[in-house]
């Protein structure tokens, strides 16, 4: 490097940005508290449950800490803790529609080592219930991490049911408002947004609902608040909906 450039980065100062947040104990916080879930994960098999999950804990109240009073949370971290069993009850149970859906699946162990899916699914299901708990930033995080990792962007908000299938997963976009029934399956690339994008519409519907027994294949793009795809309809692969379709339907792009 010459001098000016060594000279010019020493002159390089920033204006510091009051971040409340420790992304690298969030991070950890996250990985640790899906490997006490499902404990296959763990590389040496020799995880101590209880430990991990406390050092887990302790990194996510200082980063609630951060941002509200100690008692507040405490009262967060229990209720989320508290939550805990049920979540990974849930997820078992969506674990096995992965494996009942996808005949390349062999094994239970498969579907929570390796695929994107459901890896995204379980953060989000942690992340949503840090949102339900208002904590959306930490929320917020915990999906962008998933997203980070597989490629599917799913919004800590957005409701989804029980046994959501999302197939290889890459570019799947589930907006904010999005609501998801039951036994819905969804393929790479689909995209559950908004018609279009502006501050006004913080707290307005602005993304699909998609009811229970729906398939919606690689790269469909659906699109607005009011728009509604009735159950056990079939929406085809590169379909353009703006606009609701009634139950049993089929769209073809």
């Amino acid at each position: 490097m010459t001098d000016k450039t060594i000279e010019l980065i020493k002159q390089f100062k920033p204006e510091p940005v009051d971040i409340p947040l420790n992304k690298c104990e969030l991070e950890e916080a996250v990985e640790a508290i899906y490997i006490s879930m499902f404990p296959v994960c763990d590389c040496d098999g020799s995880t101590d449950i209880s430990q991990e999950l406390y050092c887990a804990s302790e990194k996510l109240h200082k980063n609630i800490s951060r941002r509200t009073k100690e008692k507040t949370a405490d009262e967060v971290l229990e209720a989320f803790i508290e939550s805990l069993p049920s979540i990974t009850q849930r997820l078992y149970e969506d674990a096995h529609c992965y494996l009942a859906s996808d005949p390349a699946a062999k094994s239970l162990e498969e579907v929570i080592l390796t695929y994107p899916g459901f890896f995204a699914l379980s953060i989000h299901r942690l992340a949503h219930r840090l949102y339900q708990l208002g904590k959306p930033l930490i929320a917020r995080y915990f999906s962008e991490y998933a997203h980070s990792k597989v490629g599917i962007d799913i919004h800590p908000a957005a409701k989804i049911g029980n046994n959501l299938f999302m197939d290889h997963g890459t570019g799947i976009v589930i907006g904010e408002t999005t609501e998801i029934g039951n036994n819905v399956k969804i393929y790479q690339g689909v995209t559950l947004g908004a018609l279009y994008v502006e501050k006004k519409l913080s707290n307005v519907k602005r993304h699909p609902t998609v009811e229970d027994n729906v398939v919606i294949y690689a790269n469909a793009t659906i699109l607005g608040g009011n728009t509604v795809i009735g159950h056990d309809s079939i929406i085809g692969g590169g379909a353009w909906l703006t606009h609701s379709v009634i139950p049993y339907s089929k769209v073809h792009n």
